[in-house]
């Protein structure tokens, strides 16, 4: 015992070590930095070009509508565009809410709430209105560049009684107040320099009045940023109904905005004595050129401020480009119109050379304009100093007035993700008062003098991974995963909010040998790994001068499920390995998950506050502490072969932290091996989360959050109708393939019909192995085809249901996936048409006969598979699918070669293939991490007949077996790295007693219960004798061998359960996880049901495929009857006028139909793509500030001195023992 106290230095001659690799992401790399530059600068450049061109626009429509230019001399039209260009973000906001009223929240407001609304909404219309229509016309460039800053001064009012409020007054009031006198200055001087300086008319007297009125009816627009910081009942209740009721008010305000920017505009024009009926717009376009110019520019600009704030580039990319908007349009305005014209007179003043020029283009007509609005004003005419300094001042007022009034904006903190909502008031922006709206938008935060700390909820993080007969390797790969995340996320560190507890389940984890139990080879190479792990990442420094830090003991406990290791780990977050007895409790991996949901959520979360209630706390107390901890409790599942990252697990869980109805969120899934199958499995993952995933993600949502590694929230999985659902044992034909085969499928399944959204993170990456031969990846998605069929039909079957409970699950949206499914369905005879057409290239067969041709072997194949055992099937497959892959390579060549032929790649056929290639090149460009997988996109391209025909036929006609297929037998768990990795410990703890390697003993050898793949159900092993409830702690002495079995091997000390967990774990097991009983009869009488559900789902599939062959047979029997005549056209934009090519009307509707579903995902891909590198470059930003921080901290502590201060990395109270201690 006094030897295992010391820490020995390692051998001086042997201080190599091997090493899995390791990768710190606490600090990203400098290529993330770039990345994250790049993408605020490129974003910042897009906001102040967009920014610019919406306000030239506009200004140039102003500069239309003075009487004293003459570019447009249809004064009504310009003004037409004016008011075009006022309504344009209120009909985009029209048609965004009208899009969610129907398909999403459709509630309601109260009365007083739509009263207020539309009161305040009418103001601004019509301050917009008399302002940019009425007023802005007579009025030079100067002055309407800078005037639309004034909108700024309610604003700077209400910040002034917010601070006054908030009783911080002396400090933060002084900036609000002077951006108030600031913008009553301008309007003096402004007033001064019209009315003062020089003679006025009576039209232009009463545009200076509007122009003040206006925009402070303008600046009303933005009230509900400052309502909810006054402490009255009123102004609280009104917002938030108005949140509530989002969608009704906003349709509510476009409405009368547009009504009244169109009552004004309409009484206008003829009150000014002009007439509607000179508008005419044949032959001209400038107006509506520039119209749609100025609202796409803004409704741009306004998604790329957004896009930087998510970005945390708000200072470079947000507030400075709208800062600087005004001054350089300005600036561009005046420098052409400043320039005296080429060949002025001498001694002249610059309005005396102002001349018109006849055959003048269009921007010189603009500058032209420009300098006699200029011109106009006698202060410049006569060049007045006074009154051009009034007027250059007013303007600086103005601009000034609205920087303080939005300097908040400059400090706004925002979290790593926000939501657009969060960040901006408003839903959309103002078009003619861009910049300003989106700066006066910006969620307003009253300043503090000193910073109240912000509590922030801890989120506890649980990942569960469940194991069974796994290699040494996918070992090594889960528990390095898991070490990594305990070194990044430390228990120790108090300055984190996230807390993890991992969990390992492990099924089947015992052996008889003789009379006794013990655990098997599987469970006791996870334990050795575990162990190797764990010395790893102990040991910080490798030096040879440094000693082998002391490894802690770990407790074995005897379980009534079978048994559980824990450990602390090195920075000490809690690890349980429950080893699983399947003649105790029910195993397979759905169990399993059960098992660790009731475990956590129920026993574990539930309990601890019912125990406070029975203590006397407050019922309605715990019930907000209760549901506040179930939406910060989240669920890992991972796999027992996942490898990832910290941070790949971070990002998941910024998904879960924004959106409180997220109940689950998965990330991008990487199969990983070697070999042509494995080739395969990477382009269809790719293409899959690529284009499929992020279509569901954008269109709607996610259907299916792989059981690999998907985090799901407390609150979701304790809902109704899903985690108690998710016990139900299969008791029909239909509830074994949808229950058990796919069970990942199944409970997103319930979490969508609850309500409950699923999201997919690009960003996020994890691998996973994938099956290397081809029968173990038939047998996998033997499962997986039949599972996700069942589970959409379920869904889709409740799909109004669905569509009520679920605000992401819209009817456009089921129509898509009533569209993918129809496309699945009738993949098989998709491909024979594919393959015929390779026959009719390649052998120039007759398009009947090559259809024939194509239809028998599969057919064949599908006879033989009811006849034929399934090793059988498989090898059947394999050789058609080399059959095949020469057919489709032949049939590629043909295609090129048809197109040298045809001289035009512009054939049916010719842009299928070439579009369909671009399409993917786009993306795997867009994913340049992954851009590598393109190569095997050829595999894939061989392998599609395979995939999508002999595949679908294997698994429907197999749709009985419902046995897992994949790792059955299991092989050796260890490899010979597990020899290499002794050496190396023996090496590194030949005189430490708990690294060195017990002696070398005989194994026992392994009981494998091999059991022949029946078309029934799993039959699980004999249970035992049922013992009482109380009998919780005592064990029979054979179920504690297994324990002495495994201390003489590894240093771990027995414990105990509590009682009260004893209690529950075989309350758990009688209610949900009893051992199933066989029944011959039961499973004679299931296997019947399989039976029959596979004949009856194989009618129906092969049905729609038939029809669809027999109906493409006789279209082309008929022949050119009813076909569509398409032209033949070559590059250079000619027609043949003798050739044509011929497509059936089915084949092009299906074609159309298929071309819609790409389109569609592939836009959608393009939109997640920028949302997930927005996520990415703020995950990098905040991380990287979180490790400078964590680093400073932690510096700070190695500083301070320590005394008498105990360990306290191995350190945490165990909630499964009696008492806590140190381990």
């Amino acid at each position: 015992m006094e030897n295992e106290e010391k820490n020995e230095f390692r051998e001086s001659w042997d201080a190599c070590r091997e090493v899995p690799i390791i990768q710190n992401e606490q600090k990203p790399k400098k290529r993330v930095q770039f990345l994250k530059w790049l993408s605020c600068a490129v974003v910042g450049l897009l906001v102040f070009l967009l920014a610019l061109l919406s306000k030239t626009t506009f200004l140039i429509l102003i500069t239309f509508g003075n009487d004293q230019t003459y570019s447009i001399q249809e004064k009504p039209k310009a003004l037409l565009g004016i008011g075009l260009v006022l309504i344009g973000s209120d009909v985009l906001l029209l048609i965004k809410s009208m899009w969610k009223f129907i398909f999403k929240s459709a509630v309601v407001p109260a009365t007083r709430t739509a009263f207020c609304v539309l009161g305040v909404e009418f103001l601004v219309g019509f301050g917009a209105a008399i302002l940019a229509v009425v007023a802005m016309p007579h009025f030079d460039i100067v002055t309407n560049v800078m005037i639309l800053n004034s909108v700024s001064i309610l604003s700077a009012v209400f910040q002034v009684f917010a601070q006054c409020t908030a009783g911080d007054m002396k400090r933060f009031i002084i900036i609000p107040v002077c951006s108030i006198l600031l913008i009553i200055l301008g309007y003096i001087l402004f007033a001064i320099s019209y009315l003062v300086s020089e003679e006025s008319t009576t039209n232009l007297k009463i545009s200076v009045g509007l122009a003040i009125l206006g925009t402070i009816f303008v600046s009303l627009n933005w009230w509900e940023n400052y309502s909810t910081l006054f402490d009255v009942k009123f102004l609280k209740d009104i917002c938030e109904d108005i949140v509530k009721s989002q969608n009704v008010v906003c349709i509510l305000s476009s409405l009368m905005r547009i009504g009244v920017t169109a009552a004004v505009l309409g009484a206008y024009v003829p009150l000014s004595g002009q007439e509607w009926e000179s508008v005419t717009f044949s032959g001209d376009t400038v107006v509506i050129a520039l119209v749609a110019i100025q609202i796409v520019s803004s409704a741009m600009c306004r998604w790329f401020v957004v896009v930087a704030c998510k970005m945390h580039a708000m200072r470079r990319s947000f507030v400075m480009p709208m800062y600087l908007a005004s001054v350089t349009v300005l600036v561009v305005a005046l420098i052409p119109a400043a320039v005296m014209p080429f060949g002025s007179k001498p001694n002249t003043t610059y309005c005396e050379n102002v001349q018109e020029k006849p055959d003048a283009k269009f921007m010189e007509l603009t500058i032209l304009d420009v300098k006699r609005t200029l011109c106009a004003r006698n202060i410049v005419r006569n060049q007045t100093t006074q009154g051009l300094a009034c007027m250059g001042s007013s303007a600086l007022c103005w601009w000034l007035g609205l920087i303080l009034s939005t300097i908040y904006v400059w400090y706004l903190k925002i979290n790593r993700i926000e939501r657009t909502k969060d960040l901006f008031v408003r839903r959309m922006y103002e078009g003619a008062f861009l910049e300003q709206s989106m700066l006066l938008n910006t969620r307003f935060v009253i300043k503090k003098r000193h910073k109240e700390k912000r509590i922030q909820e801890t989120i506890k993080v649980f990942p569960c991974a469940t194991m069974w007969h796994e290699t040494y390797d996918e070992m090594m790969k889960i528990i390095i995963s898991m070490f990594r995340l305990d070194k990044y996320r430390p228990k120790t560190n108090t300055n984190t909010d996230e807390e993890f507890e991992f969990h390992i389940y492990f099924d089947d984890a015992f052996k008889k040998v003789g009379n006794q139990r013990l655990a098997n080879e599987y469970a006791e190479t996870l334990v050795e790994v575990i162990k190797e792990v764990y010395t790893i990442f102990s040991v910080e420094n490798p030096s040879i001068f440094e000693k082998i830090p002391k490894l802690p003991r770990q407790r074995i406990i005897s379980t009534p499920y079978g048994g559980r290791l824990e450990y602390t780990l090195p920075k000490g977050n809690l690890m349980m390995v429950h080893f699983k007895d399947k003649t105790k409790i029910r195993h397979k991996k759905r169990w399993s998950q059960i098992m660790y949901l009731y475990y956590i959520l129920g026993w574990r979360l539930n309990r601890k506050y019912f125990k406070r209630f029975e203590g006397g706390a407050e019922s309605a107390i715990l019930k907000e502490k209760l549901k506040r901890e179930k939406e910060n409790t989240y669920i890992l599942a991972l796999d027992g072969d996942t490898d990832f990252q910290p941070s790949a697990v971070m990002l998941l869980i910024d998904r879960l932290k924004l959106y409180p109805d997220v109940g689950a969120a998965c990330g991008r899934i990487h199969p990983t091996g070697s070999g042509p199958m494995v080739w395969y499995q990477k382009f269809e993952y790719a293409v899959g989360h690529w284009l499929q995933k992020s279509a569901e993600h954008v269109l709607g949502c996610v259907l299916c959050s792989p059981g690999c590694f998907s985090l799901f929230r407390g609150a979701a999985l304790m809902d109704d109708n899903v985690m108690k659902r998710y016990t139900t044992k299969p008791s029909e034909a239909s509830h074994h393939v949808q229950y058990d085969q796919g069970e990942d499928r199944w409970l997103c399944t319930l979490l969508l019909q609850q309500g409950w959204r699923v999201e997919y993170c690009a960003a996020s990456d994890a691998y996973t192995n994938a099956p290397q031969d081809f029968k173990e990846f038939y047998n996998q998605r033997r499962r997986w085809g039949p599972s996700t069929m069942a589970n959409t039909i379920d869904l889709l079957g409740s799909g109004r249901l669905t569509s009520q409970r679920n605000s992401s699950i819209s009817k456009p949206y089921i129509l898509y996936q009533v569209m993918s499914m129809a496309a699945s369905v009738l993949g098989p005879a998709t491909i024979c048409l594919m393959i015929a057409g390779c026959f009719v290239f390649i052998f120039k067969m007759n398009e009947n006969g090559a259809l024939a041709l194509a239809v028998v072997p599969p057919a064949i194949y599908l006879l033989l598979c009811f006849k034929l055992k399934s090793d059988t099937q498989i090898t059947i497959a394999a050789l058609m699918s080399v059959f095949y892959a020469f057919i489709m390579a032949g049939a590629a060549l043909s295609i090129i070669g048809d197109i040298v032929v045809q001289d035009t790649f512009l054939t049916p056929s010719g842009l299928f293939l070439i579009s369909m290639v671009l399409m993917y090149l786009i993306t795997a460009v867009l994913h340049p991490q992954e851009f590598s997988l393109v190569i095997y996109g050829f595999v894939y391209f061989l392998s599609i007949p395979s995939g999508y025909l002999l595949l679908i036929i294997y698994s429907i006609v197999n749709m009985n077996n419902v046995s897992w297929g994949t790792r059955e037998t299991g092989g050796k768990a260890k490899t010979a790295a597990v020899g290499a990795f002794r050496k190396v410990m023996q090496a590194l703890g030949s005189k430490c007693p708990w690294l060195g390697l017990p002696q070398d003993t005989p194994e026992e050898a392994l009981v494998v219960e091999n059991k022949a793949v029946t078309e029934i159900p799993h039959a699980e092993a004999p249970i035992e004798k049922e013992r009482p409830l109380e009998d919780s702690i005592s064990f029979d002495q054979k179920d504690s061998l297994w324990i002495s079995h495994l201390q003489k091997k590894y240093d771990l000390d027995e414990s105990t359960l509590t009682m009260d967990e004893c209690i529950f774990w075989k309350k758990l097991q009688k209610k949900y996880l009893e051992p199933l009983k066989e029944n011959k009869e039961e499973q004679e009488k299931i296997a019947d049901e399989l039976r029959e559900l596979r004949n009856k789902v194989t009618f129906v599939f092969f049905f729609c495929n038939a029809l669809w062959l027999v109906a493409t047979f006789f279209l082309q029997a008929i022949g050119d009857t009813v076909s569509i005549r398409i032209p033949k056209v070559y590059p250079n934009g000619t027609y043949s006028q003798t050739e044509t090519f011929f497509l059936d009307p089915i084949g092009l509707m299906f074609l159309l139909s298929f071309a819609i579903l790409l389109l569609m995902q592939f836009f959608a891909m393009l939109y997640h793509r920028v949302y997930t590198l927005i996520h990415f470059v703020a995950y990098a930003d905040t991380e990287l500030k979180k490790y400078k921080k964590r680093t400073r901290i932690a510096q700070i502590q190695e500083n301070q001195p320590k005394e008498n201060e105990p360990e306290t990395s191995f350190c945490i109270q165990n909630p499964s023992t009696r008492r806590g201690s140190m381990v």
